[in-house]
């Protein structure tokens, strides 16, 4: 009598969502570590520790430290990419209201990935030739996106801009801007109150005045 053929799968499946709970056991972990400590001065014995698994469990997930870095760094990255175009999609045809759903996913994976998204800056020279330009390229992209959103907005005459590059770039750095200076917007704003604020903000420079009473509920007048 041969064995139900939904098994295998269903036990692979298993296997599969325990592997994804423990490298992000690490990748948090890690993230929190590096960020506080620097890489250099991580073990992966305290990084073991930090995750509650053991050093060989970390060994069978990734080549040593450097990786477990990369991997950090490339985990807010990929999922700038899984939240950030069904975001765009939800708010519907218009360029204006896609770009703004576009910063607000953004600025939502920067709030998860807080720690991991400061190390980005304090540790990437820390990686490889190799690690330093897949960052690079994921970086261009992942940020795809918001170009994207401001070119049809110019074509369409929703927006004024010469340079959709350095707007998209902007709001990229306003969102990272989140997770740098948390320590201080905190104090006064929520990430919903921040996201509001920095949209508009961005919003009324390139937003022409005869088209803004169109945007009102994001330019926040």
């Amino acid at each position: 009598m041969t064995g139900s053929p939904t098994t295998p799968s269903a036990t692979e499946a298993a296997r599969a969502a325990g592997a994804a709970v423990r490298s992000r056991q690490i990748l948090d972990a890690a993230a929190r570590l590096m960020e506080n400590r620097g890489s250099e001065s991580v073990s992966m014995q305290a990084l073991a520790q930090e995750a509650g698994v053991s050093v060989g469990l970390i060994y069978r997930y990734f080549g040593g430290k450097d990786e477990v870095l990369l991997a950090v760094i490339v985990d807010v990255l990929n999922a700038f990419a899984a939240d950030v175009p069904p975001a765009m999609e939800a708010a519907g045809d218009d360029p204006v209201r896609r770009l703004a759903a576009a910063f607000e996913a953004y600025c939502r994976v920067i709030d998860r990935y807080r720690h991991a998204a400061v190390l980005t800056y304090r540790e990437s020279n820390a990686l490889s030739a190799e690690g330093r330009e897949k960052i690079k390229r994921l970086e261009v992209t992942t940020s795809e996106p918001l170009r994207e959103a401001v070119r049809d907005g110019v074509a369409a005459g929703l927006l004024e801009t010469d340079d959709a590059d350095l707007v998209a770039y902007n709001l990229l750095l306003l969102a990272h801007s989140w997770a740098l200076k948390h320590w201080y917007f905190e104090r006064t704003l929520t990430l919903e109150q921040y996201i509001a604020a920095q949209r508009a903000l961005v919003l009324r420079a390139v937003v022409p005045t005869e088209r803004r009473a169109e945007y009102a509920d994001l330019l926040g007048a």
